[in-house]
């Protein structure tokens, strides 16, 4: 069945259908839930507006839930010969109800059908995603806090600079989840506007009522203009996939830093053997390779909006075929990414400290700042107690004080753990989860059918 033939039974050459059709009913299995609560907001609109009468509207209603219910049970199949989801639902409906089922495309194109089924699919995706960094924040500001107190070298150039601690090592990644939480908002909010009744970018002569259609969904606002609503395809999702390159680059980073830090030369942090991998001859290795899997599999979502950039760039507006490919890269990212976050909570709670560290002789330089620091304290310029310190380290005479006392905002005696809660928190509450879970429940609400 396609949703284009005429009834004329024309038959597409069969390499050009393959060609154009390529991977999409398999994306279209990620859709499908979705493809059905916007088909049951459509239809109530359609009897609200006097386009489905009661009786049709109660019998497709009740259709789609079951529908709805085998999609849930994992029974949905997009059969063969039939060209997508939207084509496989209405098929399925006709079967049952007959002229009815041809009725539930009134007022829509593929081209809205669709859009709106990617936005739904955000939404879902989004609100996941957002609850497993919640995981991953809480398990670093706790790691943070347990070990505060546990000094470990800082780098600049990936020469030893600094004191540094795990504690500020910790908390650091979780205030860079509070930011990429901000581009997350930002990307939601693109998200959270109903692009149904557009049409195929060009509005529809029915009455249609599409500020209905957007309370039914829990959506914010809608995307008004018809034509714009159809360019948001592709914005969309190069939006969206900015904001998880976004979240990859914190965790690919972390996922470097430990892998350094796991190494010999370093030797901070381990892992417990059921965490680690061997090597097939040299007997001692223990490769922390979830890390360096965690670090490949976030440089590939990293590279995703540039992907996205690159098909939906320049098309004028209007639709255009080119961004079914889309599909197969924007889908399936957010499983990708939301199985990187939670490995990294796993990881990093199980994550084995190493307190004595510092205590290697190679690592005595990096208290010179605290005792150029303390000369000043005690009355000597900068200048002055620099070039001090550093004949010191000149003659092999430094000796250093290895106790720190940093106590301004942000350093390892003053980790602002809690200030950086209160950021992530904050913008956490800025998504509506609550408002949209709750306008989906009630259009999913298997109770008495009437209009």
């Amino acid at each position: 069945m396609k949703m284009w033939d005429k009834d004329k039974g024309t038959e597409l050459n069969e390499f050009i259908e393959n060609f154009t059709v390529g991977n999409d009913k398999a994306m279209d299995q990620y859709l499908a839930k979705h493809d059905v609560i916007g088909s049951l907001a459509h239809i109530q609109m359609l009897n609200r507006v006097q386009l489905l009468s009661n009786e049709e509207f109660r019998d497709l209603r009740a259709e789609l839930l079951d529908i709805y219910t085998h999609i849930k049970e994992g029974k949905f199949l997009i059969e063969d010969g039939v060209e997508d989801v939207h084509s496989q639902v209405e098929m399925m409906l006709t079967r049952k109800l007959g002229a009815a089922g041809e009725k539930i495309h009134t007022g829509r194109s593929r081209n809205d059908q669709v859009l709106l089924d990617i936005k739904l699919f955000s939404r879902d995706k989004l609100e996941g995603l957002v609850t497993e960094i919640t995981r991953l924040f809480n398990t670093l500001i706790s790691q943070s806090g347990q070990y505060k107190d546990v000094l470990m070298p800082g780098y600049t150039h990936l020469q030893v600079a600094m004191p540094s601690s795990f504690g500020l090592w910790f908390g650091a990644y979780a205030e860079s989840l509070s930011d990429d939480l901000i581009m997350l908002n930002a990307a939601y909010e693109i998200v959270n506007q109903n692009p149904l009744g557009s049409a195929a970018g060009y509005g529809s002569s029915f009455p249609l009522d599409r500020q209905y259609t957007t309370d039914l969904l829990g959506f914010q606002r809608m995307n008004y203009n018809s034509i714009y609503a159809q360019m948001n395809r592709g914005k969309m999702e190069m939006t969206v996939s900015r904001a998880l390159a976004s979240v990859a680059q914190t965790l690919g980073k972390l996922a470097m830093d430990v892998c350094l830090f796991m190494s010999q030369n370093f030797g901070f942090v381990s892992l417990p053997d059921e965490f680690t991998t061997g090597s097939s001859i040299m007997p001692h290795k223990k490769n922390p390779d979830v890390f360096e899997i965690l670090r490949a599999k976030c440089n590939t979502i990293e590279s995703l909006p540039n992907t996205i950039f690159s098909v939906a760039n320049n098309l004028p507006s209007g639709y255009f075929r080119d961004y079914q490919l889309l599909k197969e890269k924007y889908l399936p990212a957010f499983d990708t990414m939301i199985e990187c976050v939670q490995i990294t909570s796993l990881a990093v709670e199980n994550l084995i400290i190493n307190r004595e560290s510092i205590t290697d002789e190679k690592y005595k330089y990096m208290f010179s700042v605290e005792e150029v620091n303390k000369k000043v304290q005690h009355g000597s310029s900068f200048r002055e107690a620099y070039r001090s310190v550093a004949e010191d380290i000149e003659n092999g005479t430094f000796s250093p004080d290895k106790q720190v006392n940093h106590v301004h905002e942000g350093s390892t005696g003053n980790l602002c753990n809690d200030r950086i809660s209160e950021k992530f928190f904050d913008i956490k509450s800025k998504f509506p989860f609550e408002h949209v879970n709750t306008a989906l429940e009630l259009l999913l609400e298997k109770g008495d059918i009437s209009s």
